[in-house]
């Protein structure tokens, strides 16, 4: 008898400690008054030892963005990108370079010093 009493007990108290505000299922927007992003950002990129000289910028506000990006490409041009996001419209980017593709002549190759022990 004891045990039914302690199982009537513990389901009462679940039934109680229930909250009676359930989450819903469905989806719903936000009720808080959030509005689209702003920001801005760059940052770039330049070492001299590895050749490494690139960088990106873009402004966003609202569900409009434009930027631009930038990369030292090996064979020495700089590859600019300019691009613009206008709401459903997509990405659309213009590609241009600047600076004329340079190929170094051949390297001899890399041949070891003998040693001797």
């Amino acid at each position: 008898m004891s045990t039914k009493f302690i199982f009537a007990f513990a389901f009462l108290t679940m039934a109680l400690a229930r909250p009676e505000d359930t989450p819903g299922y469905d989806y719903s927007s936000p009720s808080h008054g959030s509005s689209p992003g702003k920001y801005d950002f760059n940052y770039a990129v330049k070492d001299n030892y590895s050749s490494n000289d690139f960088g990106h910028q873009e402004d966003r506000d609202g569900y409009g963005a434009q930027g631009s990006y930038y990369v030292l490409l090996p064979d020495g041009r700089l590859q600019k990108v300019t691009y613009s996001v206008n709401g459903d419209s997509g990405f659309v980017a213009e590609v241009s370079y600047e600076g004329e593709a340079q190929y170094p002549a051949e390297q001899p190759s890399y041949k070891p010093t003998p040693s001797y022990a």
